[in-house]
């Protein structure tokens, strides 16, 4: 009987899908023989004896390991013992809402997830102040680029503002302070959120944690973090502190963890609006959105990050922020990727596939943020939420939550991209949808191959064939890492 924690030498009678089952010559089930932590034989069911620890898989498909590609891990994992406001309909309901929520440790109360931009009511302090009274009390929007904060809280941050909103850069540093509990505390939520993960079928992910991450995921590796490899970001603020430490992409930290790129948030977000785009929003022609970063700055940053030896992730929502990332990295000759990308220019669709960058792109986005885009997009010409188009004209996709902004699912995640609708709605913008094959390939970093690494996920169904309700739901039997096992139900 095979238990998480065990490294397993076959899996017997699985249908390989995703990346690999095109070397099979048909999809009759086989055992899949492994040594270590590598896939070494796939033979037809039956025809090898194993060598160890079998996991029986009665039929299940079997796919390589799931990544998430754009993770804010800490946030991510904290989200558990805040209020969730996803589902608040105005600025009220939320602030009533706050007023039953229990105080943390730190005498805050926290709630995350709300959508203002769908309010018929402005967030204001005095509702707030209302309903929560003297206790500091914080609302994190969905998108991270905005919190909403009473007086009292206000005063604990040390900001003064008329309508209790702070944006971008504010919002970002009052993240890192609700995010900055104590490190035993939040490596057990992250412990807790990555066996979440692996449940999911998740065996790596990218975290974009706006901290100094290094201390962190060395600590969590020592501490026994096993759930998934990691690669981290480093951000603008801490840019000197990684050159000066050596650290270049790729770099081996711990078992599992890697570093990773140079975060760069160029500019805001669609539902904050602040996403910088080439036409004005709706009502104000003189509202761009915003440049967290110039132009000018861009270049010298990512010019700097290339000469060190560390890729780039920037992220870039509106299409003025993805033509300014292109030319930076045009000029600096740095790689890497486009984090979001859902506004672009026709002309940058084929510009970022030239210049050899990934798209790190979120699925759930374009569903959850389409009745933004009609009405504060109108009036823009440039491609919305491109997946399809950037995957015909050349350009690598890798697939991603943005958690907590979405739910770190890779099947949800799957879902939205091939059906662009989670409702009973019709497909939105259905020549952006990815076939199933498509949206599992920029999902994984392996594959099902001898010589490959044993990151691999039991399904209960078939991903080429399943509807989207299916794959949402799709139930994980197992999940290996490395050849051991993670998860299994």
């Amino acid at each position: 009987m095979s238990a998480v924690g065990e490294h397993v030498s076959m899996i017997r009678e699985v249908r390989v899908a995703g990346p690999g089952r095109e070397y099979l010559v048909d999809a009759e089930p086989v055992d899949i023989h492994l040594d270590g932590d590598r896939i070494v034989d796939i033979a037809p069911t039956g025809a090898l004896r194993s060598a160890g620890a079998v996991l029986e898989g009665q039929g299940a498909w079997v796919v390589p390991g799931l990544w998430d590609h754009h993770v804010h891990t800490t946030q991510w994992a904290l989200t558990a013992e805040r209020e969730h406001l996803g589902d608040t309909t105005s600025a009220a309901e939320a602030a009533a809402r706050m007023s039953n929520v229990a105080v943390l440790t730190d005498g805050r109360r926290v709630g995350t997830g709300f959508r203002d931009a769908f309010w018929p009511d402005a967030p204001s302090i005095a509702v707030l102040d209302a309903a929560t009274g003297s206790v500091p009390t914080y609302l994190i929007n969905a998108d991270v680029h905005s919190v909403w904060l009473n007086t009292a809280a206000l005063e604990r941050e040390g900001f003064r503002t008329s309508d209790g909103m702070l944006r971008e850069d504010d919002a970002f540093l009052i993240s890192r302070r609700l995010n900055a509990v104590d490190p035993a505390h939040g490596d057990l939520a992250v412990t807790r959120a990555g066996d979440a993960a692996a449940a999911r079928g998740v065996t790596g992910i990218v975290d974009f944690d706006m901290a100094w991450n290094l201390q962190a995921w060395d600590r969590r590796a020592a501490g026994g973090f096993a759930a998934q490899r990691v690669e981290f970001a480093v951000y603008i603020s801490d840019l000197d502190r990684a050159i000066s430490a050596g650290l270049r992409t790729g770099d081996s930290i711990a078992d599992l963890v890697r570093m990773g790129p140079l975060k760069i948030i160029s500019d805001g977000s669609l539902g904050t609006r602040t996403a910088a785009c080439s036409h004005p929003y709706p009502d104000d022609q003189t509202d761009f959105g915003v440049m967290n970063v110039s132009p000018v700055d861009l270049i010298e940053l990512l010019t700097r990050a290339t000469g060190a030896g560390l890729e780039v992730s920037v992220h870039a929502i509106g299409d003025r922020a993805v033509a300014s990332a292109l030319d930076a990295v045009a000029a600096s000759g740095a790689t890497g990727t486009i984090e979001h990308a859902q506004l672009v220019r026709h002309a940058d669709i084929s510009r970022i596939a030239r210049l050899g960058l990934a798209a790190s792109v979120q699925p759930q986005h374009a569903i959850d943020d389409r009745d933004l885009v009609e009405g504060y997009w109108a009036h823009q010409t440039a491609v919305g939420y491109p997946m399809a188009t950037l995957l015909r004209a050349g350009v690598e996709l890798r697939l991603g939550s943005d958690a907590p902004v979405a739910p770190l699912d890779p099947w949800a995640t799957i879902a939205a991209a091939v059906a662009r609708t989670d409702d009973d709605r019709d497909a939105w913008h259905p020549e952006e949808q990815l076939t199933r094959s498509e949206a599992l390939a920029a999902s994984v970093r392996s594959s099902t191959r001898p010589g490959d690494t044993a990151d691999l996920v039991l399904c209960g169904a078939d991903p080429h064939t399943a509807s989207a309700s299916t794959l949402r739901a799709m139930p994980v039997q197992a999940t290996l890492l490395a050849g051991r096992i993670t998860h299994l139900s």
